[in-house]
């Protein structure tokens, strides 16, 4: 599916464009925004390859990743980087992910963002099930995903080797028929 374009009241998902490189290293640079993600700050000219690794995905056939830009609203500033990737290992099923830029914190924008994702998981692309996965520590993502109608599953222990040392990661999941589409 290309392109990507959906909206709720306040924010919008939109495929990514080269412009909006500084934008992303505005979150992928910054050492709070990447304090729970299972990398450390990306320098410019990393976040550029990813935005290009990114652009040059959502062409590929099949489509096997979503990397997206959180918008406020349709055509509004770049306010997160959101991803959703076809699970190889499971059948109809993707996992997600993605960071808000720090002033889009505390305002409910996270939640709106996992509803994005899900709704192009289960309404566009006929998925059954979608997972993510959250640092111990990072409590407000543990919000954001109930929040979102998910469930926590469990822990994978020594999941992720990142800042020197291995971390277990909090995995989320729902299932179509278990979503609830609230609309925020």
């Amino acid at each position: 599916m290309y392109p990507v374009a959906r909206h709720r009241s306040r924010l919008a998902l939109r495929e990514l464009t080269l412009e909006d490189v500084d934008a992303v290293h505005a979150i992928y640079g910054s050492s709070e925004a990447t304090e729970h993600l299972s990398f450390e700050p990306r320098t410019r000219d990393q976040v550029a390859g990813i935005v290009a690794r990114s652009i040059a995905s959502a062409t590929a056939t099949p489509r096997e990743e979503y990397a997206l830009a959180v918008t406020e609203g349709e055509g509004g500033p770049l306010v997160g980087y959101a991803r959703l990737a076809l699970d190889p290992h499971q059948q109809r099923a993707a996992t997600i992910g993605g960071a808000l830029h720090r002033d889009a914190w505390g305002i409910g924008y996270g939640t709106e963002t996992v509803h994005l994702l899900l709704d192009l998981a289960f309404d566009d692309l006929d998925l059954h099930r979608v997972w993510a996965a959250r640092a111990p520590k990072n409590e407000a993502s543990a919000k954001t995903l109930l929040a979102a109608g998910m469930t926590e599953e469990g822990r994978i222990r020594g999941h992720v080797f990142v800042r020197g040392a291995w971390r277990d990661s909090v995995v989320y999941g729902v299932l179509k028929e278990e979503r609830n589409p609230a609309r925020t």
